[in-house]
């Protein structure tokens, strides 16, 4: 699943210089597991990572230029997505 995950941050730096990769990385796993758990309490059966990643995908496609801008209106999600000190772009 690791490699979903950095493949899908490196994505999401493509679309949006505003992100460190720490907080990339911390947006993809917020996306993955947003749409899992949805998934599950719709009681839809499991479709795998692939599908995961292709939603994930799509959504970093569609959002994910924008997404800094969503701790601003949230701030809830702040202490996620507060850049390390220590992590480098």
């Amino acid at each position: 699943m690791n490699d979903y995950h950095e493949r899908l941050a490196k994505l999401l730096l493509e679309k949006n210089n505003q992100l460190s990769s720490h907080q990339a990385l911390t947006w993809v796993e917020l996306l993955w597991e947003d749409f899992e758990s949805t998934s599950a309490k719709a009681g839809r059966d499991y479709l795998g990572s692939d599908m995961t990643e292709r939603i994930v995908t799509q959504w970093i496609q569609n959002y994910g230029d924008k997404l800094h801008e969503f701790v601003a209106k949230n701030p809830k999600y702040k202490d996620y997505l507060n850049q390390d000190k220590n992590t480098l772009n």
